[in-house]
């Protein structure tokens, strides 16, 4: 058995993952204690009961009390709540406690916390999560392990015990530079999770910051709250990939209050990749991704100014919720109906999105705000089953009138003839210019599109073209770039 970290190690992050790997493919079992102490005053740091199931696996039945909340959802902090000040489960807003019935984390000072899986088990690999924000600088632990908390067909694990010796050392203090932080799975960086290297970052810092992530896989639950001009750096889509198992069973709304329809509403915890209540973020060169079916986006974005560029998102029902406004350029997104859902402003550019049928976008943008552009981007399947642009269909009774969806030189493969599956209102804005097949790159046949979108015209519309070419005209006057200073 290997343990990382290891045994006496030293210059530990604190926010390190215990890793146990075997020559078998070991079995979470469903009882037991993994207990973290500290090692000079004996104190009992953290600890996980493995006879907590991880999270809720059927859906919740809402009652007709459950309803938006009446007043905008309280941002404001001036400390950062964390499993060590804060009991996982405290409301915020207007929700109730959230029951301890399963596992609880705090992340990101979300104290209403999520259920997390406290042991993932790849291959012969056993990572183990403690709660987040529970180990400190310049600390020594130990830990110890019930011998039911893992199982191995020949039945020689027998736990890990004070005298057994896995203690660790952490790092004297926390990054002395604050420009620069870099995420290491190995622990060779300032961080082993890109949670730790946000939640390190202050709430609304002037200052720019970039979180270099190198080439890895970060299995983790991130949720990211209050931050501004920080920039996420990959190392290529194909080389550093942050995911996680949720979606909207296992982190479920609360039973009194909805989420996503209207600005000031209660956060969202289903996604894997949360940007909530931020401004000024920049990310590209990387996978983001849910690894579960349902309601599970791999990003949602609560923010303004958030540019991603060369993201590749993953995600299940509803992959990308996008509110605020929001540039893409040369990114990829792969999801199933209602690929794309939101109140926001969104200007995608030279993207490509993939779905499973169904509509790539259910729109709510509000009056006076623009919705969903795409210019230079295609939409398609690959199973052969037809997709449409999107709907606006009568939802709680809301229609969506001022929904706008609109694509300019965009290519397509396997869409509905009539473009769009449902427009709840004539004055809704579902307009296309120039969209050509992926295969042949002739103009489509839109001859039976939807009697409320519009083909625009080359010569009337001239004018109307160029400004949806335009990311300023969509995104209320911002230009996006790269670059944190703009």
């Amino acid at each position: 058995m290997c343990l990382f970290p290891l045994k006496g190690a030293e210059n530990v992050n604190p926010d390190t993952r215990l890793v146990l790997t075997f020559n078998e493919v070991p079995v979470v079992g469903d009882s037991g204690m993994i207990r973290v102490f500290d090692a000079v005053s004996g104190e009992q740091v953290d600890s996980l009961d493995m006879s907590v199931p991880a999270g809720p696996t059927e859906r919740r039945t809402y009652g007709p009390e459950c309803d938006y909340t009446k007043v905008p959802y309280d941002y404001s902090r001036t400390v950062m709540p964390t499993n060590r000040n804060t009991r996982p489960g405290t409301p915020s807003g207007t929700a109730e406690p959230t029951p301890p019935d399963y596992q609880l984390n705090i992340i990101g000072g979300f104290t209403d916390a999520f259920h997390f899986y406290p042991i993932i088990v790849k291959d012969s690999t056993a990572t183990i999560y403690l709660h987040n924000n529970v180990l400190d600088y310049h600390h020594s632990y130990y830990v110890t392990i019930d011998e039911s908390v893992l199982n191995l067909p020949d039945g020689s694990f027998r736990g890990i015990s004070k005298t057994d010796g896995w203690t660790f050392t952490t790092k004297d203090a926390a990054p002395s530079h604050i420009d620069t932080l870099v995420v290491d799975a190995s622990g060779k960086g300032d961080f082993n999770t890109v949670q730790g290297a946000f939640d390190f970052i202050p709430d609304f810092s002037d200052k720019p910051v970039v979180i270099v992530v190198k080439p890895g896989d970060y299995e983790e639950l991130v949720y990211v709250r209050n931050k501004s001009n920080v920039k996420v750096k990959g190392s290529g889509m194909e080389c550093t990939k942050v995911h996680y198992a949720n979606n909207e069973v296992f982190n479920p709304h609360p039973l009194t209050v909805k989420t996503n329809e209207w600005p000031g509403t209660f956060p969202s915890r289903r996604a894997a990749f949360a940007l909530d209540n931020c401004r000024d973020i920049v990310m590209e060169d990387i996978t983001i991704a849910t690894d579960l079916k349902g309601q599970a986006e791999g990003l949602l974005i609560n923010g303004e100014r958030i540019a991603l560029y060369r993201v590749h998102i993953i995600g299940s029902g509803d992959a990308l919720q996008a509110n605020g406004t929001i540039y893409m350029e040369s990114c990829e997104l792969d999801g199933d109906g209602d690929t794309i859902l939101g109140r926001g402003s969104l200007f995608a550019y030279k993207s490509n999105l993939r779905n499973n049928g169904g509509p790539f976008t259910w729109v709510r943008n509000t009056k006076g705000n623009h919705g969903n552009v795409f210019v230079e981007c295609t939409l398609s399947t690959g199973n052969g089953k037809l997709a449409d642009f999107g709907r606006t269909k009568s939802n709680g009774g809301t229609t969506y009138p001022d929904a706008e969806v609109v694509l300019i030189d965009c290519q397509t493969r396997n869409i509905l003839p009539e473009g769009w599956s449902a427009i709840g209102e004539r004055t809704a804005r579902m307009y296309e210019y120039n969209t050509c097949d992926m295969e042949t790159g002739k103009p489509v046949d839109t001859s039976k599109r939807h009697p409320y979108s519009r083909r625009l015209d080359a010569q009337k519309d001239a004018e109307l073209i160029a400004d949806y070419r335009n990311p300023a005209f969509v995104l209320k006057g911002w230009m996006p770039s790269a670059d944190l200073m703009q």
